[in-house]
């Protein structure tokens, strides 16, 4: 018997047009891209194993965001800071 997320996906009209907005934009991150078509999968009631297949994506990674996005909606799409030292490589200004 498959999996069913008790985390059902219900988007308000507005948080569905910024989700589509942005699974559109060529110039947004690749990641930023990804999840945003994972919820709006979401929310047209797909698994968590469907939209992996789809978006070439882990059944445990779709969840993760389908999970952030129902407790913290759209927020919750953005990277969270991480542990550790900060980055100190700077792209060069090109000269």
């Amino acid at each position: 018997m498959p999996r069913r997320s008790p985390f059902a996906v219900v988007l308000t009209a507005q948080e569905r047009e910024q989700l589509v907005e942005q699974s559109r934009r060529y110039t947004s991150p690749y990641e930023c891209v990804v999840r945003a078509r994972a919820i709006l999968f979401a929310a047209q009631g797909l698994s968590n194993k469907a939209i992996g297949e789809r978006l070439d994506l882990p059944r445990q990674i779709v969840s993760k965001w389908r999970k952030r996005f129902c407790s913290e909606r759209l927020a919750g799409l953005r990277d969270r800071p991480r542990r550790g030292r900060p980055c100190s490589f700077f792209p060069s200004s090109g000269r």
